[in-house]
């Protein structure tokens, strides 16, 4: 969880807190009585350990004789939702819609900086590369299968690469080039495909070799789209960042892995030498 999440939760349970007490219960375990709760879970949502749902909400609101608050509470149980989503919600009528709502965004950013270990950035995507990683999400998460509208949202995105005056800075580790996202035949696509954006004029793309000193830990990947927000995937949940010093830490950790990057012929041969792997 973000700071930002992680601080708003423990400010919304230090609220609860004094609702209770204002409305006579001395103790959780005296609260915990009157709402049939666990003594347990009083004391983790006090203590901003665990998320309070707003059915939550409404019945510490009610039991503590504070209804007038519910509105405002549920408010801010919304907003540290929206801080970190957990993918099964966000991807419960399938793949598509998440993708379809990433397009608003990317008509507003300006400057995106992103960060791949492992695989290739959606945006450069191939049809048959992102259709194999919407498999995976499909089968992961046990969701509808709807890869080819996935697909084709996924790729809508690419228009942006030749509209406009934006500026994408693209980083991705060498390992990005060999993770085997449906056989041969779709790696080598994708890999000429990388190839032929690399002269896109607004585009820059830099590789990190597998032996090149890094500044900082690798860690998860991230997208950034200017200075305004940041999103993190993780395998349960995408972290959204919008906290300016939050933000700002981003920016330091990507230019620490661009300055780990090669860029240009380099990279060209980085990705060259992942074509000859594949014979």
């Amino acid at each position: 969880m973000s700071n930002e999440a992680k601080e708003l939760r423990e400010a919304l349970g230090a609220r609860l807190r004094t609702l209770r007490k204002d409305g006579g219960f001395a103790s959780g375990r005296a609260f915990a009585a009157a709402t049939k709760w666990q003594e347990s879970k009083v004391s983790r949502i006090e203590n901003g350990r665990q998320n309070a749902s707003e059915e939550d909400i409404r019945l510490w609101c009610r039991k503590a004789n504070a209804p007038d608050q519910i509105e405002d509470l549920i408010a801010t149980v919304r907003h540290i939702e929206e801080l970190w989503l957990e993918w099964r919600r966000q991807l419960s009528n399938g793949a598509a819609p998440r993708q379809e709502r990433a397009l608003p965004v990317y008509a507003k950013t300006k400057v995106f900086r992103i960060w791949h270990p492992t695989v290739i950035w959606g945006t450069l995507q191939t049809a048959e590369y992102a259709a194999e990683t919407f498999k995976q999400v499909i089968d992961y998460y046990e969701i509808p299968d709807d890869t080819e509208s996935a697909v084709a949202k996924r790729l809508e995105r690419q228009q942006y690469l030749y509209r406009g005056d934006r500026m994408f800075h693209v980083v991705l580790a060498e390992q990005a080039l060999y993770t085997n996202v449906g056989g041969p035949d779709v790696m080598r696509g994708q890999l000429d495909r990388l190839l032929a954006v690399m002269t896109l004029p607004r585009l820059s793309l830099g590789i990190v070799p597998k032996q090149a000193e890094m500044r900082i830990w690798p860690g998860n990947s991230f997208s950034m789209f200017d200075s305004k927000l940041v999103l993190v995937e993780t395998y349960s949940a995408e972290l959204s960042v919008s906290q300016p010093r939050e933000i700002a830490l981003y920016a330091k950790a990507f230019d620490l892995l661009k300055a780990s990057a090669v860029y240009g012929r380099p990279a060209r041969g980085l990705i060259g030498s992942a074509l000859d792997a594949l014979g």
